[in-house]
């Protein structure tokens, strides 16, 4: 595609982008997260699976917005709920290709592009899942919602994915007194951070939300 033609420029953006997050990708990332980027905008011209479409913007939007959560990333396993057009789940694991991915959306052309996305990358540690957040099954070290709903909804739909010591990474805008404390019985909102995302202007924040265990009730 004609827009993404100058990936010398888009590469070195996404480098300095990943510098200042601090991490540490493969030598091989940049590349793929670029592949992905640039599949991406071919489909987006047909299927409209993201609304940003300037080649630039979407090096901030979609990938280094996704790997500024990566820090916080805990566990051999992971859930992407909601995943849409594989965000942040896909730049997670290309950024670390150790843990498995399970990316869950139940919207038919979302999940026919993170199957093409999946095979055309190579991605051996992504699994994709066309189902309801609420019908899918297992039980993840970590889980990643990309402000698909408020805290309360979210935990309520896919709190049953959450391994017993999980962490759940909620990336959100600007979360409110009544949101935080509209979290279910049985989950408690352990810290929230903010993301400096590099050169997005827009306020980003991740709730991180653990189970609350029996003897945390008695304190």
């Amino acid at each position: 595609m004609s827009s993404l033609s100058d990936r010398a420029k888009l590469h070195a953006r996404l480098q300095a982008g990943i510098a200042e997050l601090g991490l540490a990708p493969g030598a091989q990332a940049c590349g793929r997260l670029l592949d992905y980027l640039e599949l991406l905008a071919r489909w987006n011209a047909v299927y409209n699976l993201t609304a940003v479409r300037d080649p630039a913007e979407m090096v901030q939007r979609h990938l280094l917005d996704s790997l500024s959560v990566a820090p916080f990333v805990r566990g051999d396993s992971l859930a992407d709920l909601g995943s849409g057009a594989g965000l942040p789940g896909i730049p997670l694991a290309i950024l670390d290709p150790d843990r498995q991915h399970v990316l869950i959306d139940s919207n038919g052309k979302k999940t026919r592009f993170l199957r093409e996305a999946v095979r055309t990358l190579e991605l051996a540690n992504v699994r994709v899942e066309q189902t309801r957040v609420e019908e899918a099954r297992g039980h993840y070290d970590c889980i990643t919602a990309r402000a698909f709903a408020t805290l309360g909804e979210m935990l309520t739909l896919g709190g049953h994915l959450l391994g017993e010591h999980g962490t759940w990474l909620a990336l959100k805008g600007v979360l409110g007194k009544d949101e935080i404390l509209g979290v279910p019985a049985g989950f408690v909102v352990a810290e929230i951070r903010p993301l400096a995302v590099p050169g997005l202007g827009a306020t980003r924040h991740v709730a991180i939300i653990k189970r609350q265990h029996a003897q945390e009730h008695a304190a």
